[in-house]
């Protein structure tokens, strides 16, 4: 597909305005050359899949359309956005996994399902665009009722059903909660911003965010993932403190010095999305430094076409899986920008609130 020119910018780069980048990194030009890696990789169907003739979850496209906004592609973006308006089921769902347009897995996911709130969000904040806001309006509004749905007595959501029967499956993963949390969060504020306020909304994230903070056995037990670790500051669920003491507690685990962070604490595999968001986790607690340093230690990872490579096992020197996942790329994007806070996007992890 035709690719559009990014949106100008001729600003210094240096810190709080401009482009994004990574100070002494990464220059906003590299960056740029990242979203533009990304939108190669995107379908004539405005899909955003894994990599070119890979599948494509709901989750990961709207990821990846937040870097063509955040890289100043909005037109690509909002052809991604309009995928996801098109593909939405009745129900307010989308399929766990679509390979070029055939579904694979129809299951449903309420945590992929919830993220098209974020995204949303981030594209009206970069761009100010209110008819953006209102057409997306009923693909935002089914998907968050849906998400709903799934939300237990005791606050925790249940994470996927089966798309045929409907029967859920009750575990509540702590990962896909916490992203939740900042998609409600999101979605409370387009709902606002658009005159037509969803208090339901507003009970359902302060629920969660109890659930987070005060019962924290009502989820399934952290998993030998880094998700688990890093994503409840990450999605906002828990900051200050006690977020910056739960990121020490198993820092020795994940990360490997100057490789990035391991995706599973037992095996010698480092990977660059896992490493990009734990440097947004660390960027919203305050600690840009670190968040800098752990963009540098990815470097290995970085094509010269300006992809990131999915990740490295670094006892033997290879990369595995032997592809430049777009969603990697993505989350690149997106950590130069909280760091840099070039665009009006910027704060889309830092800034979600506690109910």
């Amino acid at each position: 597909m035709t690719i559009s020119a990014a949106v100008p910018d001729s600003a210094s780069g240096e810190r709080g305005g401009g482009r994004p980048h990574v100070p002494g990194v990464l220059a906003a030009v590299s960056i740029n050359a990242t979203g533009e890696a990304v939108a190669r990789m995107q379908e004539s169907s405005g899909a955003m899949p894994w990599f070119p003739g890979g599948q494509t979850d709901p989750w990961d496209h709207v990821e990846s359309a937040m870097a063509l906004s955040a890289t100043g592609f909005l037109a690509e973006a909002e052809a991604a956005y309009e995928w996801s308006r098109r593909t939405q089921r009745e129900d307010g769902s989308w399929p766990i996994r679509t390979d070029v347009g055939v579904v694979t897995v129809p299951g449903i996911d309420s945590n992929f399902c919830a993220y098209i709130a974020v995204g949303v969000w981030h594209h009206f904040l970069i761009t100010g665009d209110g008819a953006f806001l209102q057409r997306m309006w009923p693909t935002v509004w089914s998907a968050i009722n849906l998400v709903c749905r799934f939300q237990r007595n005791d606050g925790a959501f249940r994470w996927g059903a089966d798309h045929v029967t409907y029967a859920m499956f009750d575990e509540a993963l702590v990962t896909g909660n916490a992203s939740i949390y900042q998609a409600l969060d999101c979605a409370v504020r387009i709902a606002d911003e658009i005159g037509a306020p969803e208090p339901d909304w507003e009970a359902a994230l302060a629920a969660l965010g109890l659930a987070f903070r005060e019962q924290p056995e009502v989820f399934e037990p952290p998993s030998d993932h880094s998700m688990d670790w890093y994503y409840p500051m990450l999605g906002g669920a828990i900051r200050g403190r006690e977020g910056q003491e739960r990121i020490a507690q198993r820092w020795d685990e994940f990360v490997v010095d100057g490789l990035g962070i391991r995706c599973v604490d037992h095996r010698p595999w480092v990977t660059g999305a896992e490493t990009s968001e734990l440097a947004l986790a660390l960027e919203a607690l305050g600690d840009t430094e670190a968040a800098i340093a752990l963009i540098a230690s990815i470097g290995h990872l970085r094509d010269p076409d300006g992809s990131y490579w999915t990740g490295l096992v670094y006892d033997d020197g290879k990369r595995w899986p032997v592809e430049k996942s777009c969603w990697t790329s993505a989350a690149v994007v997106l950590a130069a920008d909280a760091i840099s806070r070039a665009t009006p996007g910027n704060g889309i992890f830092r800034d979600v609130r506690r109910f």
